[in-house]
């Protein structure tokens, strides 16, 4: 599986990374965390308000840094 951080390297960007592997390591999922950091590739997801997290090129959330168990919710 692979997670993409989109964002650019703020502390709310790596607190999102932080937090999907958390929920990775919690679920004993072997993900990838891919951070994404520049702005064409970012608004190429569609993408507007960072930090977002996208699973499987499907985008989970954007603008906001979601609880570790909310992240685990998506990644079951």
């Amino acid at each position: 599986m692979i997670l993409k951080v989109l964002g650019k390297g703020c502390k709310n960007c790596l607190l999102l990374a932080e937090r999907a592997q958390q929920a990775a390591l919690e679920l004993n999922l072997e993900v990838e965390i891919v951070k994404v950091t520049d702005m064409d590739a970012i608004l190429d997801h569609g993408v507007m308000r960072t930090p977002a997290l996208i699973m499987d090129e499907t985008l989970l959330v954007e603008g906001r840094v979601p609880r570790v168990e909310e992240i685990k919710g998506w990644l079951k």
